[in-house]
């Protein structure tokens, strides 16, 4: 079964899928909270978990920091805000050097990660041998952004899935989702979850609709918008 769960830091949109049925976590970034005009990080974070507090469904918080001490500070301090917390930790820093230190030592202190901006299996095999057999990480492998590189991110998802196959807590987790078709793409290989933006969680109830139909409602879209525009011919 592949879960979904909501990519997402806006406060009311948070709220109105807290109780959604398909929605079983939350992920959030640096981005998406500018987006949603934070001003106070750990004050608007402690905010949301306040509004998840009643509900078994968890939270990815992203460390702001660039380099090992302060992500390694900032870890520890995110963990803190509460049990339903997946602490996020990008795979490598802006430099590109590869954060296993930090991921080994926040895995001995038995902290849930969700490793970030994944996009190759060799970084998954660098993040597995990292970690321990029973430890609790999500790994975000980010598939729409390799798309627009022009690579197919199905094989890397594919080879992670069986790479760690022996991590029982290890979940693969499909991230930059640009269609519905990724997340049918996702539940046949097994991917464990998905991520997907409000919007688009909203278009999973146009599954299956037939080819015909969808031909209407295009049509539909262009008689509407030309009575709008007042055009003449």
């Amino acid at each position: 079964m592949t879960k979904i769960y909501c990519d997402i830091a806006d406060k009311k949109e948070i709220k109105k899928f807290i109780s959604h049925p398909l929605v079983s976590g939350f992920t959030t970034n640096p981005t998406l909270m500018k987006q949603a005009g934070v001003k106070d990080y750990e004050k608007y974070c402690k905010d949301l978990l306040k509004l998840l507090k009643n509900v078994n469904k968890s939270i990815s918080f992203e460390v702001l920091a660039d380099d090992y001490k302060n992500m390694k500070r900032q870890a520890l301090k995110i963990n803190n805000w509460g049990k339903n917390i997946y602490v996020k930790i990008p795979v490598v820093n802006s430099n590109g050097k590869f954060q296993g230190k930090l991921i080994n030592e926040l895995i001995r202190k038995k902290i849930r990660l969700n490793i970030t901006a994944v996009f190759s299996v060799d970084q998954t095999k660098k993040i597995l041998k990292n970690i321990e057999d029973d430890s609790d990480v999500i790994i975000s492998i980010f598939a729409g952004r390799l798309g627009d590189a022009g690579q197919d991110p199905l094989e890397i998802f594919k080879k992670s899935i069986k790479l760690k196959r022996k991590f029982k807590k290890v979940k693969i987790l499909w991230a930059s989702t640009r269609e519905i078709l990724h997340y049918i793409s996702a539940k046949k290989i097994k991917c464990e979850i998905i991520t997907m933006p409000p919007l688009m969680i909203s278009k999973l109830n146009g599954l299956g609709t037939s080819s015909k139909m969808l031909s209407i409602k295009t049509v539909e879209g262009f008689i509407k918008d030309t009575k709008k525009a007042n055009f003449k011919l």
